[in-house]
């Protein structure tokens, strides 16, 4: 069996070369981490040993970044999300060191992201109920001048999944 490795692209960012066991691994890990070695092994046609190595080595190139259990917000009473669309008329380093470390502070951001467009940052913050975000909202601008924001409730999520497709070919 080949196992994966990395190699510089021109590009200069690190890809991996996949085989279709790699890729039977990672699927498996995505929808169950908790399956044990000889599941993975059973399931892709391999013993313990290799298939371990490989997620081994998956965990070395960085393939592989973290086992997490993924919790349901409803049940812990976190009943409203919202996405929140920043425009900020601030691009000064300062300020985005000041802006990021407002996010990374407050766990009710699950998600964010620098945008390109007219849009700078969209988050996705995850809250009990609308008063919550409020605060959420009172304490984030509080902290850093922002120019615009926009927030949306979501009504309904449709569709959730913490797996990324996995190409046939990383080059």
């Amino acid at each position: 069996m080949a196992e994966p490795h990395t190699e510089k692209p021109a590009d200069s960012q690190t890809s991996v070369r996949l085989d279709d066991v790699d890729r039977k691994i990672l699927s498996l890990l995505q929808e169950d981490a908790t399956l044990s070695l000889d599941q993975i092994a059973d399931q892709v046609g391999a013993s313990k040993t290799p298939v371990w190595n490989r997620i081994r080595k998956l965990r070395e190139a960085g393939v592989i970044r973290k086992q997490v259990t993924i919790l349901d917000p409803e049940a812990l009473g976190l009943e409203a999300c919202f996405f929140v669309l920043i425009r900020t008329s601030e691009h000064d380093k300062d300020w985005a060191k000041r802006f990021l470390k407002a996010l990374r502070d407050r766990p009710e951001v699950v998600e964010a992201h620098r945008l390109a467009g007219d849009i700078d940052y969209i988050l996705k913050v995850q809250v009990r109920n609308a008063r919550a975000y409020d605060r959420f909202y009172q304490s984030l601008i509080n902290e850093v001048k922002i120019h615009n924001v926009t927030a949306l409730l979501s009504m309904e999520e449709i569709k959730a999944t913490s797996a990324l497709p996995i190409p046939e070919s990383t080059r």
